[in-house]
């Protein structure tokens, strides 16, 4: 078994890496000490491709693998744990169960304005 990252899965580790110390690093401690939802930020993670990793192009995600998912995920975690929760959620919670088990129609309904970011998932 060959261990070793694919080329699409360093891009996508590298950038959400980047987004997060760019976008979520600055303003996580005011989120922390305010208690305020980070809608613009959330938002922005949506426009990247971050709230709908596993979902399929058809319906408004990126349609990458598991593994590309943690790899994001790990990466907004280490910068802060609330807008990695808000993340799983959208794609653990909310997609994956929409993708499993709901029909074409809610698919195609539901999945597109949270893959992209314009909703939150819950």
């Amino acid at each position: 078994m060959d261990l070793r990252l694919t080329d699409e899965h360093r891009m996508i580790r590298d950038m959400a890496r980047d987004f997060a110390q760019k976008e979520i690093a600055p303003i996580a401690a005011h989120y922390d000490e305010t208690g305020e939802f980070p809608y613009e930020t959330i938002m922005k993670m949506g426009a990247q491709g971050f709230m709908g990793i596993e979902v399929p192009e058809e319906y408004g995600g990126v349609g990458m693998d598991t593994l590309a998912y943690v790899l994001a995920l790990e990466e907004i975690s280490k910068v802060d744990a609330s807008h990695a929760v808000i993340m799983s959620v959208c794609n653990s919670l909310y997609c994956y169960g929409i993708l499993r088990y709901g029909t074409e129609e809610q698919k195609q309904k539901y999945l597109r304005p949270v893959a992209s970011g314009e909703v939150i998932g819950a």
